[in-house]
């Protein structure tokens, strides 16, 4: 089949990690490179010299393409998404999709309407790790009850390979980082959740400038009652990460984000170690979800990680919000309507 042709609009840290996928992946072509800073817009030319460069949005409207990659800042997208749909161009989009729920809706409204596929980058779906999790509770330990979910990091965010704007961003750790955590256990449980009690709060010695710390009891549907913690100002440089899982017949335990995983049963003295594949991090993940996206625009399968369905997990992000500022419990069923 003749490849799809992207454009990538946004050049910054997130682009260089795309730019190899896409040109790894034969279904794929870059034909288009957008981004308003000429070093930006030099470097990515230099690592596709068949594409075509341009410094704002009207290159979408002269270009024959078949999709776009959005690896923008989630504020402003308002213009992009416009163009995007009056082109009538699928959108993968760097989550989240929005930094508040209304535009979010918004943004998933407008390319429904202009009946154009729009996916979302939750790569973490795709880890080998928790395709594995999910096994381990189909044929191991049975569904999980209840689960503590532990992220702690020092997050430079000065370093030069990593996007400035969470510096300034409210609420980074949330619309950033633990998006991500809330997408994997709607995906891991199989259920949405009902009603999230959180703290959010910034150490003395943070380098954001709003809250990089979260705190939350979240609820789901089907009882599963998960302990939440997520820090990008850890005051350590080592990173903490821990996933237990206590289900019927015993527990699973992952212990790093990309993976060592385990599991045992109630009367078991230690984890058995489940194997994983050799894994390259953010290559191999966004690498499954480009299959995915290629295949439902070629009408081989579903849309996964839509517009629509992100919406549940930045709706838990404003429920973290709003429960911080008020002190009370928020039923996410207050916030749809």
């Amino acid at each position: 089949m003749t490849p799809l042709r992207f454009i990538i609009v946004g050049l910054g840290a997130r682009a260089q990690y795309w730019i190899n996928v896409l040109q790894a992946n034969a279904d794929c072509r870059i034909v288009g490179l957008i981004d308003p800073l000429e070093a930006n817009r030099t470097r990515a030319a230099d690592q596709c010299p068949d594409a075509v460069t341009g410094a704002d949005l009207t290159l979408i409207d002269h270009l024959q393409a078949d999709a776009v990659l959005l690896c923008t800042p989630p504020a402003g997208r308002e213009v992009q998404i416009e163009a995007c749909c009056r082109a009538g161009l699928p959108i993968l989009a760097e989550k989240p999709l929005a930094d508040s729920v209304p535009r979010a809706r918004d943004y998933v409204a407008m390319a429904e309407s202009a009946g154009v596929p729009l996916m979302v980058v939750l790569n973490f779906r795709y880890l080998p790790v928790t395709r594995q999790t999910l096994r381990l509770f189909s044929d191991e330990v049975g569904q999980p009850a209840f689960s503590r979910f532990t992220y702690e990091r020092w997050r430079d965010g000065y370093l030069p390979h990593l996007n400035k704007y969470p510096l300034t961003m409210q609420h980074p750790m949330l619309w950033e980082q633990s998006i991500h955590h809330f997408d994997l256990m709607r995906f891991v449980y199989g259920a949405e959740p009902v009603s999230i009690y959180a703290r959010t709060f910034n150490p003395p010695w943070s380098m954001y400038a709003d809250d990089a710390n979260v705190s939350a009891i979240i609820t789901f549907a089907n009882g599963v009652i998960t302990e939440y913690q997520g820090t990008w100002q850890g005051n350590w440089s080592v990173p903490g990460f821990e996933w237990r899982h206590d289900c019927a017949e015993g527990v699973v335990i992952q212990k790093d984000q990309f993976g060592s995983l385990g599991f045992a049963r109630r009367a078991e003295d230690a984890l058995t170690e489940v194997p994983l594949p050799a894994y390259r991090q953010w290559i191999d993940d966004a690498s499954a979800l480009l299959i995915r996206f290629v295949a439902a625009l070629r009408g081989e399968g579903p849309l996964e990680c839509s517009g629509r369905d992100h919406l549940h997990s930045l709706q838990m992000v404003e429920a973290c919000i709003q429960s911080s500022r008020t002190g009370q419990a928020i039923q996410i069923a207050d916030l749809m309507t």
